[in-house]
């Protein structure tokens, strides 16, 4: 028998409210001013528009998979009132719930600032695509909508996690130290967020096992990037994929396998009511034909950029 939300978020409270006192304690404070080489900036034409040899950065020879990569994390965050109004329904308003999802705005908010910033001083991207690529995505309002706190839960654990893969390695291919900077204090913010879901994940395993493997098992079979909204976003997967920033080998073998097997250790729970065991059947299968499918598209593509450092 499976925990209602309600019963199960009080049940969670206490732990919610230590991993974000642990949250306060090891996270830096940080400041996007800081890391901007504002110095590098100039006014822009409108009339001239921008040209690709406008950017300063990788010597004025930035990869178009880069390009993807910063222009679809960047919408991403962008869109972040409306992944606020998804957890703090999903989760409430109040006690450690409510102050974990506005401190998480917060943090989020504080990217956005930091790459815009970073890209306008560089001229990565053209500003006035990206700038009309936010007013749509905003405005189409389109995030994943978890209908209950095992898969918001489970859902930004995966998510939080290939993110930080995302920025990563989006920064090790822009050529410019200050950029690889930029990303990686973006990714080293998500890496602390993807800390607090995976350790809520753990303790809603411990008092509800079935009601969170039938919603991993979920999240695993539906998973998708936020960025749906984004103007020419399957384009720009495909090409973010091909580069090795974020593919289904990035995602089985840094996301899906080792939090399924190595983290919350799928495989080896009692006690599943019927449901949760035919779940998890599937769920392991599903990760096994994930990690066929990655094997086999690399050996077609060769070398790739490595997820992690």
């Amino acid at each position: 028998m499976t925990l209602s939300p309600a019963a199960l978020l009080s049940e969670l409270e206490p732990t919610a409210a230590r991993l974000v006192e642990r949250h306060l304690s090891t996270s830096k404070e940080w400041f996007p001013h800081e890391l901007v080489p504002w110095s590098r900036g100039r006014d822009f034409d409108a009339e001239r528009g921008w040209q690709p040899d406008d950017s300063d950065v990788g010597e004025g020879s930035l990869s178009e998979a880069a390009r993807s990569a910063l222009y679809v994390n960047l919408l991403t965050e962008d869109n972040l009132p409306y992944y606020f109004n998804d957890i703090d329904r999903v989760f409430g308003k109040d006690n450690a719930y409510g102050y974990w999802t506005r401190r998480w705005t917060a943090e989020e908010g504080r990217h956005s600032i930091a790459i815009r910033d970073y890209l306008t001083v560089s001229r990565a991207i053209d500003p006035w695509e990206l700038e009309r690529a936010r007013m749509a995505q905003v405005t189409g309002a389109n995030t994943p909508k978890p209908q209950n706190p095992q898969i918001g839960f489970c859902y930004l654990s995966l998510q939080e996690l290939a993110t930080r893969v995302s920025h990563l390695n989006t920064g090790k291919l822009l050529g410019d130290p200050v950029g690889y900077n930029v990303m990686a204090r973006v990714a080293f913010d998500e890496n602390m967020h993807f800390m607090f879901y995976r350790d809520m994940v753990t303790a809603c395993l411990e008092v509800d096992p079935s009601g969170t493997v039938i919603a991993l098992e979920e999240v695993v079979r539906e998973f998708a990037m936020p960025g749906l909204g984004i103007p020419g976003f399957d384009r720009h997967a495909q090409v973010i994929a091909r580069a090795g920033i974020y593919d289904l080998a990035s995602h089985h073998d840094r996301i899906v396998h080792p939090l399924v097997h190595n983290t919350w250790r799928i495989a080896e729970l009692t006690d599943l009511d019927d449901e949760a065991q035919r779940a998890r059947d599937s769920l392991l299968k599903r990760v096994e034909r994930l990690g066929r499918l990655s094997r086999r598209l690399l050996g077609k593509r060769g070398d790739r950029v490595d997820a992690l450092a």
